[in-house]
């Protein structure tokens, strides 16, 4: 079985190259499917989710080839079948998509519902709500969401909850829908944007994405599109927490500082230095780490994404800190782990009381989902002695070549699949 093993105590030092946002290249490539013509997507990062969802793109007849590891060409003009039972599917969050995109274009769409980290509950009434009011039926049946229309009719949609794969699914089906979409309380997200403007550049006429009121006139077809996906905001912000957890400096490179204006103000609140270019970041982290209090909020608050990163720099500050989960019920499942390593964290409902420790000591680790995982890591990395992380299938989720990475700031992180690969690193390391 793979795992990551790592030999903590060496501060992260250099630079490092973020890849394409996973959020953003998912609902991008179900979009793809929404013209007969072809499309060219670059910056798609190499990852687990994303080749899942392209092998259930090639099965229902998308021709897709990767022209090189970040770029993709894809065809959709002879997709032969509208329904997606791929086992598959079910393991990540993004097959739902697909439903906005195929019902949008074909008006049919019926995909296996979502899997994905269990982080809490994610339903999906939001986008069930959204494709009914542009006259869709709608039902789950056999573990299927089943969507189908005779004609799908513009409307005022009102969000319950500022849902950004209701915002983005509903947006996909609207495009092609007759007359004009009004999405109230829409999410705002980076990705949102990212697909808003995708999706224009194939012929959409949609304006307002990045506000809370979206508004889409619908139009009857779409063209192909040569498009680049954005930067990958929460892999940025890893690598930004894993300089201030290591006491290290590392610039991340091919970033929009702007998506990252929550995670650099709470990194300067603790202590870092950081300093921004226009696609760069630089954090130094010199001196102590102090104690703050944080609240996962939609963007532009802080990501629920970046909370298990910041609590394993938290965990190692001085004083007392709070982290309140605003966003997802069950993010708190990797304190457990963190424990192992010496932290002090007492998670009480909703929220974690943090009581700053001096050091972590290696432990045998389990990533309980994509970001915990990625946060455990770099807690390994600043920890005393030598770690091993186990279900590293999450972390590969969502992180491209993530130990390669590391490695190339210094880390000692290897992936073994043995017992013996185990001893060789410790001996290697030791």
């Amino acid at each position: 079985m793979e795992q990551y093993a790592i030999r903590g105590g060496n501060p992260l030092v250099g630079e490092v190259e973020i890849g394409g946002a996973k959020n953003a290249a998912l609902p991008i490539l179900a979009a793809s499917t929404m013209t007969d013509e072809t499309v060219y997507i670059d910056n798609i990062p190499d990852v687990r989710d994303i080749n899942v969802l392209l092998d259930a793109m090639e099965n229902i007849g998308v021709l897709i080839k990767r022209t090189d590891r970040h770029k993709v060409v894809l065809n959709a003009g002879n997709i032969g079948n509208v329904v997606l039972e791929d086992e598959a599917l079910k393991k990540i969050r993004s097959s739902y998509y697909l439903v906005g995109a195929l019902l949008g274009k074909y008006k049919h769409a019926e995909v296996v519902l979502p899997g994905g980290c269990d982080i809490g509950s994610r339903p999906i009434d939001q986008h069930i709500k959204g494709f009914r009011a542009l006259g869709a039926t709608v039902t789950i049946e056999h573990g299927l969401i089943k969507a189908k229309a005779e004609r799908l009719v513009g409307n005022h949609i009102y969000m319950d909850v500022s849902s950004v794969g209701a915002t983005i699914n509903v947006m996909m089906a609207a495009t092609m829908a007759e007359g004009m979409t009004i999405i109230e309380n829409a999410a705002k997200e980076p990705h949102v944007v990212d697909l808003a403007n995708f999706l224009n550049s194939m012929g959409a006429n949609i304006k307002g994405a990045g506000t809370d009121v979206i508004r889409i006139k619908g139009v009857v077809k779409l063209h192909g599109t040569e498009y680049t996906v954005i930067p990958d905001q929460i892999e940025a912000g890893t690598f930004m927490f894993a300089a201030a957890v290591t006491k290290g400096d590392v610039t991340v490179k091919n970033v929009i500082p702007k998506h990252l204006e929550s995670i650099t103000a709470k990194l300067l609140e603790i202590g870092c230095e950081v300093e921004e270019t226009d696609d760069c970041i630089r954090v130094v982290a010199s001196k102590p780490l102090q104690h703050t209090h944080v609240k996962t909020l939609p963007y532009p608050g802080f990501p629920t994404d970046m909370q298990p990163q910041i609590a394993v720099a938290l965990a190692l500050s001085e004083g007392t800190s709070i982290v309140t989960e605003s966003i997802f019920e069950n993010r708190f499942k990797y304190v457990d782990e963190l424990t192992r390593m010496g932290a002090s964290i007492k998670v009480e409902g909703n929220t974690a009381i943090i009581t700053g420790v001096d050091k972590y000591t290696g432990a045998s680790i389990s990533a309980p989902d994509l970001r915990a995982g990625a946060a455990l890591v770099i807690a390994a990395l600043a920890a005393e002695g030598t770690s091993t992380v186990d279900d590293i299938k999450y972390i590969q989720r969502g992180y491209e070549d993530f130990h390669l990475k590391l490695q190339s700031l210094g880390a000692q992180i290897e992936l073994v699949q043995t017992e013996k690969d185990f001893r060789k690193f410790k001996l290697r390391t030791g």
